[in-house]
């Protein structure tokens, strides 16, 4: 398996599992170079027949992300800050709908635009008292700029989110947990040992244990259906149903259940 690494983005694939790492010690925080490095990472994984799934992270102990780089978007022109801006949306997008199942490895703080990172995953697993999470722009004068509005109001009722984000309150872990920001609170000794729980996690929804084509289209239907009209959403997924009818997996799954023996997915 092709291993990539990069200044500000490190990219690894093993077993199934790429592993996006934000590289930009302290506070891992994003510039316009490190976004483009993360599309492209994003792009090398979807185009990857042998990923099935992508764990997002932060380097080091402390900090998952910390949004963007508060130095770097006051010094550039206004129409630079447009683009980065615009440039970091859409690649969010591209992320969010990429059919791969996407978990962000939350090891540590996850701020501003870091939560917004977050967000654009499918599942968020967080690491016990490992840091806070929240959308503090407002204390800037700013708000969330990278569709963090959009999908925070998806995860929650819209007063709760604008509640959240007017305040610019930091929740803990577990507080982002009971409001459904978070799926789930995981003890680890350390942040590698926490990687590996994520990573092992994120190995289940693979082959041979899963049907990687069928969690990637419940993925899409969920994700770009959610964008679209009721009708125009269910006539997707039924295209996406009748895809799956075709798979080798779907031949697999429903001969396994009558044959009464456990499934052998291939991810095809």
């Amino acid at each position: 398996m092709e291993t990539r690494n990069s200044r500000l983005v490190d990219y690894r694939a093993k077993e199934g599992v790429a592993v996006i790492e934000l590289c930009n010690p302290p506070m891992n925080c994003f510039t316009f170079e490190m976004m483009h490095e993360l599309d492209e990472a994003i792009l090398k994984a979807r185009f990857d027949d042998e990923v099935h799934a992508i764990v997002l992270c932060g380097a080091g102990e402390r900090v998952f992300c910390a949004g963007g780089d508060i130095r770097m978007l006051h010094a550039v022109a206004p129409g630079f800050r447009y683009a980065c801006l615009l440039h970091a949306s859409e690649t969010l997008d591209r992320l969010e709908h990429t059919p791969k199942l996407v978990i962000a490895a939350l090891n540590g703080h996850t701020v501003g635009g870091g939560m917004e990172i977050a967000l654009a995953a499918d599942l968020r697993i967080a690491r016990l008292g490992a840091g806070r999470i929240g959308l503090p722009e407002v204390k800037l004068g700013l708000m969330p700029g990278i569709g963090g509005t959009k999908r925070l109001a998806r995860l929650v009722n819209p007063s709760r989110a604008i509640e959240l984000m007017v305040t610019g309150e930091l929740m803990t872990f577990e507080e982002a947990q009971r409001l459904g920001l978070v799926n789930e609170v995981w003890e680890a000794a350390s942040a590698g040992e926490f990687m590996e729980k994520v990573a092992r996690y994120a190995r289940g929804f693979g082959p041979p244990h899963r049907a990687a084509k069928a969690v990637g289209h419940i993925k899409r239907a969920v994700q770009s259906g959610g964008d679209l009209p009721v009708g125009a959403a269910q006539a997707l997924e039924r295209e996406l149903e009748q895809l799956l009818f075709q798979s080798e997996d779907a031949k697999e799954g429903l001969g396994a259940f009558l044959g009464k023996r456990k499934p052998e997915f291939r991810g095809r």
